[in-house]
């Protein structure tokens, strides 16, 4: 597999002009860009089916943030798991969660630096160059340190926790997610960091996909293969930290991998396994959103079990193709029949109340 290389020097220049030239454009567009164009959407779907559901300010927050990380989320997660690396996802998770306890207790005693997804972020970085070095030292991600990462970060976070009971409440939206806690600056940040992935895997696919199946080859085409894993395992803590406050530090990382595995059920090939991730992340979203609002339940918890049920039918599909079929039309015909039941039975009995009344009254 051939791939390109670029001279030292020029890639030096290219770096130092290209990147204050995007983050700049970034910038004006998520401060400047976004906001008009997020109201002229939501207001013009809103007067078009005109629904609570989606006219709900706090709801459109959560759809559109929702929908970002169902496309960040699996874009990332096709690499860690082909490169069997989906613990590493949890880890960062559970990391961050640390660094939201952490921020929490620094923005209760100052409240000028009440900025938990800072800290997260902060702590989900350290954490994943902590783990790129660790595996340089041991020439692979092993599980024993990630394990003390996963319990340490997420022990860290519960101590502080305890000891400030005042904020205790507030971190629970970051444990287990909480659409209702998605600020309009949160959004923001979700589109900043959704197009920050899509820049650079657009930019490093090639490079990504060459060190996912076959690092040695990597190395003998003079790859600098620790910087591409390093701006992957950083891009991996960047989604998780976006994603927390949607999904909850302890489901965040199942968006990473649920999506993708159903995917690959359904197709051997990589970029139509990507798009194939990233349409299911779009179904697990929607639906559990939509879900968590009709049964009032948990909006991370009904994600991630929307995922599981795709990923359920894909085994299924894949064994028995007509059988799944079958499933898939069921799934769409029998809420369909059950409300027309429902709705003919309600009918049925206004109008035998109806007959009655009419007939007591002669």
């Amino acid at each position: 597999m051939a791939v390109e290389t670029v001279s030292p020097r020029r890639q030096r220049v290219l770096f130092g002009v290209g990147i204050p030239l995007t983050l700049v454009a970034f910038a004006a567009f998520i401060f400047w860009g976004f906001p008009p164009l997020y109201g002229l959407f939501w207001d013009s779907t809103c007067n078009t089916i005109d629904a609570w559901l989606v006219c709900s300010n706090f709801l459109q927050r959560g759809f559109t943030a929702g929908a970002l990380i169902g496309v960040a989320a699996p874009v990332v997660g096709l690499y860690l798991v082909n490169r069997q690396m989906a613990l590493i996802g949890e880890a960062l998770a559970h990391t961050a969660f640390g660094g939201v306890a952490i921020g929490l207790f620094i923005g209760a005693a100052v409240p000028s630096f009440d900025y938990p997804l800072v800290f997260a972020l902060v702590a989900a970085a350290i954490a994943a160059l902590g783990m790129q070095y660790i595996a340089v030292r041991t020439e692979g991600y092993a599980d024993v340190p990630i394990a003390i990462m996963l319990t340490g970060g997420f022990a860290l976070g519960i101590a502080i926790i305890s000891y400030g009971v005042v904020f205790s409440t507030r971190v629970e939206s970051y444990l287990f997610g909480d659409i209702l806690f998605v600020p309009f600056e949160n959004v923001q940040l979700m589109v900043a960091l959704t197009l920050l992935v899509g820049l650079t895997v657009g930019l490093t696919h090639k490079q990504l996909l060459f060190i996912t199946f076959d690092r040695e080859a990597a190395r003998l085409a003079r790859l600098n293969v620790w910087f591409y894993d390093t701006l992957l395992i950083v891009l991996t803590a960047l989604v998780v930290v976006a994603a927390m406050q949607i999904l909850g530090a302890i489901l965040v990382a199942g968006m990473l991998v649920i999506p993708v595995a159903a995917a690959m059920q359904l197709t051997s090939g990589f970029n139509r396994g990507m798009a194939l991730s990233v349409g299911i992340g779009q179904v697990a979203i929607f639906g559990g959103i939509i879900l968590s609002y009709v049964w009032n339940i948990a909006t991370g918890a009904m994600i991630i079990l929307t995922a599981i049920v795709v990923y359920l039918w894909a085994l299924v599909y894949v064994w028995n193709p007509t059988v799944g079929a079958i499933l898939l039309l069921g799934s769409v015909l029998v809420p369909i029949y059950l409300t027309s039941v429902v709705l003919g039975g309600l009918v049925t009995v206004g109008i035998v109340g109806i007959y009655l009344l009419v007939s007591a009254r002669q």
